[in-house]
């Protein structure tokens, strides 16, 4: 069986060949940090650490690095709003973005760049672009002569004159059409010196720096949400190439978390935060229905929705948990060949659950008939496969989260969220001193309390952090 993948450059379904026999490099698109993470934003965390999971499963040494954007329009505007240094906010929010990661079972990246470390590879990279006749210097500002590229908006498919980047507006663009790599610097943001002047990175210069610096100038696989195919991704393509890299051989792009049919995002306000849905489910089964989608598909969000799902892996924990009580430890066994048929079809994971939930009522009506060998070993497949989409029942990092916790949980969110109201009332009075009393009492209490834009989140502090 070989793995075939969607391509959106090629629009059509291609077998995986790795560049490198045995290895597998993939470069995804991560957060820009400049608020609290909502499911739209893990979404694709989670549909590609099955990606990487299945192809670690295939054999492949995975290579897999995820950006972190540290710098950006939004993150200084947002930064300024609250009043608060902008590398500050970004830390803050590129913590709770790793919270998320973590608490939703996402295998950490190989690597995780943050592009405010990599501003000697983007100005060398403009130095290439320039010295090849595909960008120019104007007022400070560096854009990409996106004409001097015949093939510019393959990736998209749209017609160059049909575009527009969706740039704040910059001086000395010679056609509208160009975006830009480095914005000038301006009074009261943050810059770094370049030949042509002080500034700062442009979005899409900062993701080929960092891919092709730990990548390679030419890789396997570049994922990221459908909603960066443009500007973001023909961007990358066209600074890449132009620069005379053959940057990704595959180009894989995930649906969108929608509510009422539209896109989760800040600007809806119709946002869902990680912290908020972990007190609606437990994290394996948020997990669990973020990835029970087709990764190219639409995720249409509800809390009908969210809790049929958790219900259904509830049907799967409860058989590997009987299985385990009645007849023995379950072991990892081996994945069945119609769950590895439906991973090759493109990362096919409804079709792979199918499978899962088909082996579950195999496996009870052995468990019910008295055959123990046949559940302990349908019990142990079971096991492998939701390995693989990252929800395996016995995992040591799902199996401590019982019934009994869910409860505490809820308890814990109610005390402390009566503490959290009580400090909001004491910080908008200016009373500093019981504000603090609060904070310090929850922190002795091993709760971490942060301070976001939409209210104080809290999560519970680990020994040794």
């Amino acid at each position: 069986m070989t793995l075939r993948l969607f391509d959106t450059a090629s629009r059509e379904v291609r077998d995986f060949v790795p560049l490198r026999p045995g290895t597998a490099s993939v470069y995804l698109c991560g957060a820009t940090v400049q608020g609290v993470p909502h499911i739209g934003h893990v979404r694709s965390g989670i549909a590609f650490d099955v990606l990487r999971r299945w192809l670690e499963y295939r054999g492949h040494d995975v290579l897999f690095i995820r950006n972190v954007t540290d710098i950006d329009d939004k993150i200084l505007r947002k930064a300024d709003e609250a009043g608060r240094p902008w590398w500050e906010w970004a830390a803050t929010h590129e913590r709770e973005f790793t919270r998320a990661y973590d608490a939703l079972g996402v295998l950490p990246p190989s690597a995780e760049p943050r592009a405010t470390g990599f501003v000697t590879q983007m100005v060398e990279y403009m130095e290439r672009l320039i010295d090849r006749g595909h960008a120019y210097v104007a007022d400070g500002n560096v854009y990409f002569d996106v004409r001097s590229l015949p093939d510019y908006g393959q990736l998209s498919g749209h017609k160059l004159d049909d575009l527009h980047q969706g740039e704040s507006a910059g001086t000395g663009k010679r056609d509208p059409h160009d975006f830009t790599l480095w914005k000038a610097a301006k009074p009261g943001e943050p810059s770094w010196p370049t030949p042509w002047g002080p500034g700062r990175p442009g979005w899409h210069l900062e993701c080929s720096a960092m891919a092709t610096s730990l990548l390679g100038a030419e890789f396997d696989i570049h994922c990221g949400g459908m909603d960066l195919v443009f500007p973001h991704h023909e961007n990358e393509i066209a600074q890449s190439r132009g620069a005379g890299d053959g940057f990704a051989r595959y180009w894989l792009h995930n649906g969108w978390v929608t509510m009422s049919g539209e896109k989760m995002s800040k600007s809806l306000g119709n946002v869902v935060s990680i912290p908020a849905m972990m007190t609606k489910v437990r994290p394996v089964e948020l997990r669990y229905y973020l990835g029970s989608a087709h990764y190219r598909s639409m995720l249409e969000y509800s809390d009908a929705a969210l809790h049929e799902a958790a219900a259904g892996y509830r049907r799967i924990e409860s058989f590997v948990n009987r299985v385990a009580d009645r007849v023995g430890d379950v072991e990892v066994g081996e994945v069945t060949d119609e769950f590895a048929v439906a991973l090759d079809d493109d990362i096919g994971v409804p079709a792979a659950l199918a499978t899962v939930h088909n082996a579950v009522r195999e496996g009870n009506t052995a468990l019910e008939s008295g055959d123990g060998a046949k559940a302990l070993a349908i019990a142990g497949a079971i096991r492998a496969m939701s390995a693989i989409l990252g929800t395996d029942p016995l995992d040591e990092r799902w199996a401590a989260s019982t019934a009994s916790d869910e409860a505490a949980t809820a308890a814990l969110d109610v005390l402390i969220g009566a503490e959290l109201d009580r400090r909001a009332t004491a910080r908008a009075a200016k009373d500093w001193a019981v504000a603090d009393e609060v904070r310090d009492r929850l922190a002795a209490a091993g709760v971490d309390v942060t301070d976001t834009p939409d209210g104080a989140q809290w999560a519970l502090t680990t020994k040794g952090n």
